[in-house]
């Protein structure tokens, strides 16, 4: 028997074939959606602009316009409405057009293979929608801002770049596991301007070090007190037993491996906070160590005999992934999100997210996947044995004072 959806919600069908959306269409009211159907582009749009679906479902192969094409359009339009993509041009080609999808911003809900069963179509339209909201767009103005070196010198010394902290979670048992600090720019006129808009800026200027300086020092600021035994300056109303091994990741810059005193200047930091090194990890991608292979290893290497913890972040996106696994010390390896993501939607992706789960246990490092955006994704982590998992089906990138709260809403204080 099926369970019909609580709330109203409206699909809108795009197929060429009648028999197939008329079958979409029956069982789609079925579990309560109120549908309509179309078999060609124009008519769609004419009813996605006045009827405004919460579901599509759109068929890849159609003479007129293809699905591809469709989807441009969806994105281009900003559409929010949850994605089912149908065809039967075979599950590669399917699983790659929803990871386009997904790429531009567009809400996929799941992909069918022709042809599908009534029971594959009802258990993606039962789906509920993540609870989590979408992150804000930066403002026009915001877009529109040039930034320059002079914007980023004031910057600093105003203090307006900001550290806000995602937590990780241990996939098996969900426990707290640590945070990763990220860093943002919160502008007094502009507001919120991204990372990739002022990141390779300030590493083209040369104010990358002083960028990395103060996130290290705020990041330990509000990191280090909740590491401290009872009484000695830790955060209030947070157990012990709750922080107890927690880590803090920073990402670092491949221009950062050039500043000889980097090493020297974190041990100090932690020195001064009481902090063991072993709780921090020092996070980059797999091209950052290629500018100076010899300067960087060595760099690397003082990390982790310092007893830092170096990351490899976005592994499997670029050529060099292995050749940097196994030249530098690495003891982590961090799952890049667009395969995780992904994962539940393409077999390819399961098997690229597994084969560096298998790899990491391989070589003796910890495993870390980012980009979790379900329960489902959580339950698939847990069972092939990746380590960690960050995203936000567990919680978004919050600042200090929301962390503590949240660690207060997931484990309860004093």
């Amino acid at each position: 028997m099926t369970t019909p959806i609580t709330q109203k919600q409206r699909l809108l069908i795009l197929d060429d074939d009648p028999l197939v959306g008329c079958t979409i269409q029956f069982i789609a009211e079925d579990v309560g959606l109120e549908t309509r159907f179309t078999s060609t582009p124009e008519d769609f749009f004419e009813i996605l602009e006045s009827w405004k679906p919460t579901h599509i479902a759109l068929d890849l192969i159609m003479p007129a316009m293809d699905g591809v094409e469709v989807m441009k359009h969806l994105a281009r339009e900003a559409c929010g409405a949850r994605l089912i993509i149908t065809s039967g041009v075979g599950s590669r080609v399917l699983d790659a057009a929803g990871r386009s999808a997904a790429e531009r911003g567009l809400d996929i809900l799941g992909v069918l293979s022709k042809p599908f069963s009534a029971g594959d179509l009802r258990r993606l339209l039962l789906t509920e929608a993540p609870r989590s909201t979408p992150p804000p767009r930066p403002t026009p103005s915001a877009v529109g801002f040039e930034i320059s070196e002079s914007d980023i010198r004031l910057a600093l010394e105003n203090r307006e770049f900001i550290v806000v902290y995602q937590p990780k979670i241990d996939c098996s048992s969900g426990s707290l596991a640590g945070f990763e600090g990220l860093v943002r720019w919160i502008h007094p006129d502009y507001g919120p301007i991204s990372p990739d808009r002022f990141i390779p800026l300030a590493e083209a200027s040369g104010l990358i070090d002083e960028l990395t300086e103060q996130v290290i020092e705020e990041s330990l600021g509000w990191f280090a007190p909740l590491c401290r035994p009872s009484g000695s300056g830790r955060t209030a109303g947070v157990r012990p037993e709750i922080v107890d091994g927690l880590s803090l990741s920073i990402n670092i810059s491949a221009k950062t491996l050039n500043d000889v005193r980097f090493v020297d200047r974190l041990e100090m930091h932690c020195m001064g906070r009481g902090l063991a090194p072993e709780r921090l990890i020092f996070e980059l991608t797999e091209t950052s160590a290629m500018d100076d292979p010899v300067a960087s290893l060595a760099l690397l290497t003082r990390l982790r005999v310092k007893g830092f913890h170096l990351s490899i972040d976005d592994f499997g996106t670029g050529f060099s992934s292995m050749l940097q696994l196994v030249r530098l010390p690495f003891s982590e390896v961090k799952v890049d999100k667009s395969f995780v993501m992904t994962a539940m939607q393409s077999e390819e992706s399961r098997t690229v997210v597994k084969s560096i789960v298998d790899l990491g246990h391989s070589l003796d490092l910890r495993t870390v996947a980012e980009g979790v955006e379900s329960a489902e994704a959580l339950a698939y982590l847990a069972e092939i044995g990746c380590s960690l998992a960050q995203g936000f089906h567990i919680a978004r990138p919050m600042s200090g004072e929301a962390t503590l709260k949240w660690i207060d809403e997931r484990h309860g204080v004093h």
